[in-house]
């Protein structure tokens, strides 16, 4: 199929089983993954060179923009509001999904304990493209605004996602190369995040300063287009130093925001029209790589193994949130809100078969059905029942911040 055409057919397609789904109140991503799915498996049709070549990029550039946008949303005076629990809400339910996956992959598949880890890490991280929108929806419209509920999911949700993207990586590296160290890549990883919060600031405040600087002479189209680049920089420079470059990527927005509020403003709504594109070319392109055969026999296991994981997930939700001023029906929230699975199995769930990984086959299947399953149900649990348990009056104070 010539270049042009599978273009069009790749974004208009998309556009529109997206469209589709959300009229039938389901998540749109869900409609783009089953239409890459039906694109990548129809007899003669084969992504031209150009666009198999450029996959890695477009998945990276995609979670760039959510995770700009989450960082562009957090606001430094909530964020200290919110305390340590925001901490607790990113790691615990994250390590604790994780440590039962990894196990669950090494019993269910028989993959070795490094492979094992990398799909449990893959597996483990809550969507920012179902999250993010939800939570800033919800926080607009003033619900959970007396304990910033949807803030505190905003905050733990999107450096979840770095913390299992830093460990995916880690453990990425030791599967590829077996000679590797494992206590020496696990220990590594603190000082990759510190990296990250550092290289963050190092690029953040200049932009912020720029920007603010020459507000009146610079278009915030143009403003957008230098913030992508920078962030994209700070992403390749970060990987080839073994930075958590995500998380370099979320505190720039964050200093922006802080420093030069007007100019966040601005970035976040040309972000919010550029993730429209980035989205559709996400999920389409997930959907493609599936094998449907590979898919198809790790269906039963993989449906037990994500519900092993969603239930530790739950569970760590539940303990970072013991004691807290929320009550039953905001920490139920809270444990919704932390369902959906979208984003990073999306971007990231086709490198351990790239990466020549056994099993890696299996993963993306498995990354592929916890999109299918866990997105929809995620992102209707938030919508029917978000405001209801939000805006119930807090009967009985639970204890301590």
């Amino acid at each position: 199929m010539p270049l042009n055409i599978f273009i069009i057919v790749f974004m208009v397609g998309g556009w529109l089983s997206s469209r589709l789904f959300t009229r039938l109140a389901l998540p749109g991503i869900l409609g783009m993954v089953l239409f890459g799915i039906l694109l990548g498996n129809l007899r003669g049709v084969e992504a031209p060179e150009l666009v198999v070549s450029l996959d890695p990029f477009l998945k990276s550039l995609a979670l760039i923009v959510i995770l700009l946008r989450a960082g562009l949303g957090i606001h430094k005076q909530t964020l200290a509001r919110i305390g340590w629990r925001a901490g607790l809400m990113a790691a615990v339910p994250c390590l604790m999904e994780a440590s039962a996956l990894t196990l669950a992959f090494h019993l269910l598949f028989g993959f070795a304990w490094p492979v094992a880890a990398l799909a449990a890490f893959l597996l483990s991280a809550v969507s920012p493209a179902v999250v993010i929108p939800s939570m800033l929806d919800l926080r607009d419209k003033g619900h959970g605004k007396r304990n910033e509920v949807p803030t505190l999911v905003l905050a733990g949700a999107s450096v979840d996602d770095v913390i299992a993207i830093t460990f995916f990586s880690a453990f990425l590296a030791l599967a590829a190369d077996q000679s590797g160290n494992l206590y020496l890549s696990v220990a590594s990883i603190p000082f990759s995040i510190i990296g990250g919060i550092v290289a963050g600031l190092i690029i953040g405040f200049p932009l912020a300063w720029y920007f603010q600087q020459r507000y009146k002479y610079i278009r915030a189209t143009e403003k957008t287009m230098l913030l992508l680049m920078a962030a994209l920089l700070v992403v390749e420079v970060g990987e080839l130093a073994h930075l958590a470059a995500l998380l370099a990527v979320m505190v720039i927005g964050f200093i922006i925001l802080e420093k030069a509020e007007r100019v966040a403003q601005e970035l976040a709504l040309k972000l919010a029209k550029v993730w429209v594109i980035a989205e559709i070319v996400l999920f389409v392109l997930i959907g493609m790589a599936v094998d449907l055969s590979v898919a198809w026999e790790a269906g039963l296991k993989g449906l037990l193994l994500i519900h092993i994981g969603l239930t530790f997930r739950s569970l760590g939700v539940m303990l970072s949130l013991a004691g807290s001023r929320l009550n039953w029906r905001e920490r139920a929230f809270c444990v919704i809100a932390y369902l959906p699975k979208a984003t990073v199995q999306a971007a990231l769930g086709a490198v351990p078969l790239a990466a020549g990984i056994a099993g890696g086959d299996v993963i993306l299947s498995v990354a592929v059905l916890s999109i299918v399953y866990t997105a929809p149900l995620g992102l209707l649990l938030i919508r029917k029942l978000g405001p209801k348990l939000l805006d119930q009056e807090l009967e009985h104070p639970a204890g301590g911040a």
